[in-house]
């Protein structure tokens, strides 16, 4: 037997191969773990040419059953002709030649390079543009109702394993679990003072990881470390993740030369940079700390700019120039027509829940007016009473029994409303889950 091993990829596909090169009754009597590439990149591999590939790790069998094909009969091909007399003195060098392929391919590409890329192609432009979803905020950028919030609240960064392919058992023993940790005085109910302190916990999880998240992004944006990020800087970062020439763009701002930019960019750009200003605290000098930087990303970390973001959204919603917001304004529907029944009911739930928001928790004096102090004071995730607030409307959306308190039986029964996944045989399980 002949072996010759050497280390490569699939193209778009993942795991660490190794090449075994070896006669067909060798092969036979090998664990085999194939790539699960597909039919036609493996086969673009051996046309080019490239010898087959076996991968440690996890294999798909149709494809690996296909592949084994192909490795035996390359391998068929070779054992003929060294039944040939004449052409004997082919094999060592047929085998010599594969091997340097091999190892020439394994060092020309690395592991995954396509899907690496446009991930970090996608990533790059992640870090540097401010999120359009804030977890833990009662409104969107765009003055939409957050409906994961109170997902967002009650599971806090732990919402792995209640997917909607999730085993449903773990995810009830899950649920089970925190409402444990809920539940301080362990009496196996939920008051509003407990879920407000969780409500408080959970949004302090989310404010953490919007911090390391934004210190890894300044550092991105961040070229020359010198603590500060220009407007400049930025606007470079940001125009060569849109797809321009980084080193073409830095040189035209440099100097003063015009930027060929499509309306739409030149729109987001603008906005940008007037949330770049509100930013930039006082001297206003347009150069970011990693303190304001996270202001710019992540408005709900600053009162200067929750204010501001505050300000946007009445401006967006304020239809008679009052700076203020009327039930009609804020229930506005979006702008679009209503073609069909489905889109009707739509609509009809998007009064229903801003109407129900507006009356019950953003005009806090009932007079049918939303002031911006108001709605500051709504929309501030680290705002006590406002976690007060809300913790007693999660409870009387699940509080059958009317004790004011959450129990085991009711979490689970509304846990579509508190996780996003309903749980099936809620009262059959609940005691067996605890």
């Amino acid at each position: 037997m002949a072996t010759v091993s050497g280390m490569m990829s699939t193209p778009g596909g993942s795991g660490l191969l190794c090449t075994a090169l070896c006669w067909p009754g060798e092969l036979g009597r090998q664990e085999q773990h194939y790539s699960p590439a597909g039919r036609e990149d493996v086969l673009s591999h051996i046309r080019k040419p490239h010898v087959s590939t076996c991968v440690w790790g996890s294999c798909l069998g149709d494809c690996s059953s296909w592949l084994h094909l192909q490795i035996t009969a390359v391998w068929t091909q070779v054992a003929m002709v060294s039944r040939q007399p004449l052409l004997c003195s082919w094999t060592p060098r047929c085998l010599w030649l594969l091997g340097v392929i091999l190892l020439m391919d394994a060092s020309a590409r690395p592991a995954n390079h396509s899907s690496v890329r446009e991930r970090m192609g996608t990533r790059e432009e992640n870090e540097i543009l401010p999120p359009d979803h804030l977890n833990g905020v009662k409104l969107e950028m765009d003055g939409h109702l957050n409906k994961d919030f109170h997902q967002e609240v009650f599971l806090g960064k732990d919402t792995d394993g209640f997917e909607e392919d999730a085993e449903p058992r773990r995810s009830r023993r899950k649920l089970m679990v925190i409402f444990s940790k809920v539940d301080v005085n362990t009496d196996r109910r939920i008051s509003a003072k407990e879920m407000q302190h969780w409500i408080m916990e959970k949004t302090a999880e989310h404010f953490q990881e919007a911090i390391a998240e934004s210190k890894v992004h300044f550092q991105a944006v961040d070229p020359d470390g010198d603590g500060h990020v220009s407007w400049d800087e930025y606007k470079v970062k940001f125009l060569a993740s849109k797809g321009h020439n980084e080193r073409e763009v830095a040189e035209k701002i440099k100097n003063n030369e015009e930027l060929k930019i499509d309306e739409e960019t030149q729109e987001v750009l603008e906005n940008l940079k007037d949330r770049w200003y509100q930013a930039d605290k006082p001297p206003s000098d347009l150069l970011l700390t990693e303190e304001e930087f996270l202001s710019f990303l992540h408005p709900e970390h600053s009162r200067g700019m929750l204010q501001f973001m505050v300000r946007e959204i009445v401006r967006d919603l304020d239809q008679d120039g009052d700076k203020q917001l009327s039930l009609p304004e804020f229930i506005s529907l979006p702008v679009g027509t209503v073609e069909n029944q489905q889109g009707q009911d739509m609509d009809d739930s998007w009064v229903r829940d801003r109407k129900k928001e507006f009356e019950e928790l953003i005009d806090a004096d009932h007079n049918g007016i939303v002031t911006m102090a108001e709605l500051e004071d709504y929309m501030d995730p680290m705002n006590e009473y406002n976690a007060l607030n809300e913790a007693k409307q999660m409870i009387a959306i699940a509080d059958e029994n009317q004790n004011h308190h959450l129990e085991p039986e009711e979490v689970l029964k509304y846990s579509e409303f508190f996780t996003g996944s309903k749980l099936m045989d809620y009262a059959r399980n609940v005691h067996e889950e605890f």
